[in-house]
């Protein structure tokens, strides 16, 4: 189990040097053009980077294969839809935002076990 703590644990290192890596990508070589759709990458930028924080402390809890998981794919389908609009204005990821969101608050859950 100690193994795959620390995987998860690489796993948040890599999450969080790719929001990092999208958070450059915004501010200086996306050509997002209305404010509504830059913002939105902004925000959804900084859940990024704080639930790959969260990723980090994953080791440290009872259940880490739980609390990684859930995390991981809260990240994946939470900000991944919202990254999506954000670059092509298009709304159909969306319907994915809200399971994205609902793992990411099981996932916080887990980290407390």
């Amino acid at each position: 189990m100690a193994g795959l703590g620390a995987a998860f644990r690489r796993l948040g290192a890599v999450s969080g040097a790719s929001a990092l890596g999208l958070a450059t990508y915004g501010a200086h070589g996306a050509n997002i053009r209305d404010s509504y759709h830059k913002e939105l990458f902004e925000k959804t930028n900084k859940h990024h980077f704080f639930h790959s924080l969260a990723l980090l402390c994953v080791p440290l809890c009872s259940k880490p294969v739980w609390a990684g998981t859930l995390l991981t794919s809260g990240i994946s389908f939470f900000c991944g839809s919202f990254y999506y609009q954000a670059l092509t204005e298009d709304t159909k990821a969306m319907s994915i935002a809200p399971v994205g969101g609902c793992l990411l608050i099981l996932g916080w859950l887990a980290l407390t076990l």
